[in-house]
């Protein structure tokens, strides 16, 4: 019979996301005590961060590092709404402040920040969190503790499928990105034989899956796929792998740099399919690094252009996104990912103010599931039910055509 010793050793790893769940039950709801007093700690825990001048929440993005555009022009956006609602007297005289800390895009890093603003800094709710291997690590952590999380710049399935209570999506998802742009490729474009590009991670792999499903609706498989590792640029396999493949078009599902790369060494190379990407490839920053290789780089979005159109005509969500940030954030052009920040700002807000004046975490997200066919001015009305946490579900198409991104409304 083995000793003691040694069948310690054969007992299986437990994962330090559950080690970090344990603990945070533990800490809310306090194992040793009566059941009294774990009553009176979840009403307490049910207005963390909530004082008579002040409400707290949280974010972890990336600040600093290969994605520091996403966090920042996240955090910025979200902060030229949120600023001005604070000028304008609060909600019910309640000034928001959020709490930020750098994740740099890694999933560790972003479940201690976690741990920190729930259990240190006692934050109302979590909001603004970018990226989906981030953000999916998290989840647990949002369930035990009973916190909103809100706003989320990633549209992984996993935090929309099942509906979690405490999960707020806004804009649309990864699915719905890709079964547009392969339905745009087949369509109207005539094309078959699609590659897809994608980060080697939770984030790439629902993007393929999104894109399987796409292509499987007309009898169509990927040609070719390719992968990077998150936070490097080796995209020179990937490359190899879709040229061989004759691919006709790219699905692209990654971040601004090793997509620019990935591009710019197809087209030196003389390879020039359709480039597709999704949203969180972060487009103004890809189109700065392209240069002269953006031309017909297709990008779906989930918010319009804030830009005015060729025709001059600015929808007013845009129009007024873009006064604010010029107002908060002078340095910083409008762009799409900072524009998603405002609007997820937007649904915070309209959140505290229907919970009313006596807010509690649970009459939050009772507000928020009551919301229906709110018009934010973006040419997409915002609704929630307690069966349906993703409030946004138009995909804007746009394409960058001689200098600009241009929206193709049909």
């Amino acid at each position: 019979m083995p000793s003691a010793s040694a069948r310690l050793h054969t007992l299986p790893a437990i994962p330090a996301v559950a080690v970090l769940s344990v603990l945070l039950w533990l800490w809310f709801w306090g194992l040793a005590g009566c059941s009294a007093e774990r009553t009176t700690d979840r009403i307490d825990t049910d207005r963390a961060g909530i004082r008579s001048d002040e409400i707290l929440v949280g974010a972890s993005l990336a600040l600093e590092g290969h994605a520091s555009y996403l966090g920042v022009q996240t955090l910025h956006g979200a902060l030229a709404y949120l600023h001005h609602i604070n000028d304008s007297g609060g909600v019910y005289g309640r000034r928001i402040r959020v709490i930020q800390y750098d994740d740099g895009y890694d999933p560790p890093r972003c479940v201690l920040n976690t741990q920190r603003l729930v259990i240190e800094d006692k934050v109302f709710a979590l909001f603004c969190y970018v990226g989906t291997p981030t953000t999916v690590k998290v989840i647990p952590l949002v369930q035990e503790a009973r916190i909103p999380l809100v706003g989320m710049f990633t549209g992984a399935q996993a935090l929309r499928d099942p509906v979690h209570r405490y999960l707020i999506n806004v804009r649309a998802s990864y699915y719905q990105e890709t079964g547009a742009a392969v339905e745009y490729l087949v369509e109207n474009q005539g094309l078959k034989r699609i590659a897809v590009f994608y980060q080697y991670d939770a984030y790439g792999f629902d993007g393929l899956r999104g894109a399987e499903l796409a292509l499987k609706a007309y009898h169509l498989v990927p040609v070719a796929t390719g992968t990077y590792l998150r936070g490097t640029l080796n995209v020179e396999d990937g490359l190899e792998k879709i040229m061989a493949a004759e691919a006709e078009a790219v699905v692209m599902i990654g971040t601004y740099e090793p997509c620019a790369r990935f591009i710019q060494l197809a087209v030196s190379k003389g390879f020039k399919p359709t480039f597709y990407n999704v949203s969180f490839v972060g487009a103004n920053e890809l189109i700065r690094r392209l240069g002269n290789d953006a031309q017909g780089v297709i990008i779906t979005q989930v918010v319009p252009p804030p830009e005015p159109m060729d025709n001059g005509e600015s929808l007013w969500g845009a129009a007024e996104y873009v006064q604010r940030l010029k107002k908060y954030f002078p340095a910083d052009p409008p762009n799409f990912v900072s524009f998603e920040g405002y609007v997820n700002a937007k649904v915070l807000v309209e959140g505290l103010r229907r919970a009313g004046p006596q807010l509690d975490r649970e009459r939050f997200i009772d507000a928020i599931e009551s919301i229906q066919d709110i018009d934010l001015g973006i040419a997409n009305t915002l609704s929630f039910s307690p069966t349906d946490h993703q409030g946004l579900e138009r995909v804007y198409f746009t394409v960058f055509e001689n200098g600009r991104f241009v929206w193709l409304k049909d």
